[in-house]
């Protein structure tokens, strides 16, 4: 019923009517199989690293990658990471017991939080090995309430669950579950990888030409309030501004550029345009975000103005980049450490965010120190990956 006004719930629905279908076309009874659950297209991100090392140690399994939501699915259903990609089943007893007879996985990864009591308590009936990687908890959440029986059986049917920190394992320890260990955050991997592909941007350089560049990444409303006053009150055209909002659907875009003062240019209509003389690039597509980061002087990674949730500052830091963020950021781990480090800047208003920009322009210096406390702070966390993949060995 929620479908009927909902386009996001509507798509759900819909692909899940094709689950099944994708898995017997692309799976058959023979294959060995390895099947790795994300919430979104986030938490892919988060096991990607994971999932590419699986495939070169396991090169005769198929790859199965599950989706909740249409926002990961929609994005990643072709990729080339995996065999087959689908939408989970809803978590009913039926359900569970058909996807799994079609899947039948030797090794199941859950990232980070998804966590279903029918799908993971069947795969522990049929002896299969499941871990949960990239995990984090908080005293909220229904596991450590007086109602939470369901979901701690669960839990405890994980073979073995990784968390990001040392505070997530403590509190599983709490409620007696002992097979625990802290491997750290694997999106530290990812964006590590990060530096060893060609990161280059054709029309990104023709529109930077080596110019002071700002990006403001995965933008919403709330973000927009903030930094379009600044980019309106500057004149300075040796500076270059880059938006990439989290929405790209037209109307939004087209509301952005007309609050916009200076010249502007979007990705949608830049052919046949000389880049170079424009002052705002909109990057209103998907698939660029983390190679434009390797073009930022200054990053200002969005979600945090308003409650949305703060996006990947791993991205922009991996490149040695300064990062601002809103105030909202307090669920964040990485973004508090990294606030506490003073590699990244939190800014709560209009005024707050122009006196550090226009600091971050003046001064080369103060961009490449905090530039190098991002840096540094991903490179001394890498190494999840390879403590995952050691375990797996041993399963």
């Amino acid at each position: 019923m929620l479908s009927l006004f909902n386009q996001k719930i509507r798509l759900g629905v819909s692909g899940r009517k094709s689950t099944f279908k994708i898995l017997s076309n692309n799976i058959s009874r023979l294959d060995k199989t390895i099947w790795m659950h994300c919430a979104s297209l986030g938490e892919f991100e988060q096991g990607l690293p994971v999932l590419q090392e699986l495939k070169i140690k396991y090169p005769s399994h198929k790859i199965v990658v599950s989706f909740f939501s249409p926002s990961g699915y929609e994005v990643k259903k072709n990729t080339s990471n995996a065999d087959a990609v689908v939408y989970l089943p809803l978590d009913t007893p039926k359900n569970a017991k058909r996807f799994i007879d079609s899947i039948h996985p030797d090794l199941i990864l859950f990232v980070k939080y998804e966590v279903w009591p029918n799908i993971i308590l069947e795969a522990k009936k049929r002896g299969i090995k499941s871990l949960l990687i990239s995990a984090t908890f908080r005293p909220s959440q229904s596991y450590f309430k007086w109602y939470g029986h369901l979901m701690r059986n669960a839990l405890f049917s994980f073979e073995h669950i990784f968390t990001q920190d040392e505070n997530s394992k403590k509190l599983i320890e709490r409620i007696g579950y002992k097979s625990v260990s802290v491997s750290g955050d694997t999106r530290f991997d990812r964006v590590i990888n990060q530096l060893k592909t060609d990161n280059t941007v054709d029309f990104i350089e023709e529109f930077t030409k080596n110019n002071t560049t700002i990006v403001f990444g995965s933008s919403w409303p709330a973000d927009d309030a903030l930094f379009i006053p600044f980019i309106n009150s500057t004149s300075n055209d040796s500076v270059k501004y880059i938006i990439a909002p989290h929405n790209i659907k037209a109307s939004y875009v087209d509301s952005i550029t007309k609050q916009l003062k200076l010249k502007t240019v979007c990705f949608s209509n830049m052919h046949g345009k000389d880049l170079s003389e424009y002052n705002v690039f909109i990057l209103d597509t998907i698939g660029y975000l983390g190679k434009v980061y390797s073009y930022a002087d200054v990053a200002y990674v969005g979600g945090a103005a308003g409650n949305t949730g703060l996006h990947n500052i791993l991205e922009p830091a991996v490149f040695g980049t300064p990062i601002i963020i809103g105030k909202n950021h307090k669920k964040f781990p990485e973004a508090e450490k990294l606030v506490q480090l003073n590699g990244v800047s939190v800014v709560k208003n209009s005024n707050e965010l122009n006196n550090i920009l226009s600091s971050f322009i003046k001064d080369e210096k103060l961009r490449k120190e905090q530039g190098n406390i991002n840096l540094g702070f991903v490179q001394d966390n890498k190494g999840a990956v390879k403590k995952i993949l050691t375990h797996i060995k041993k399963v």
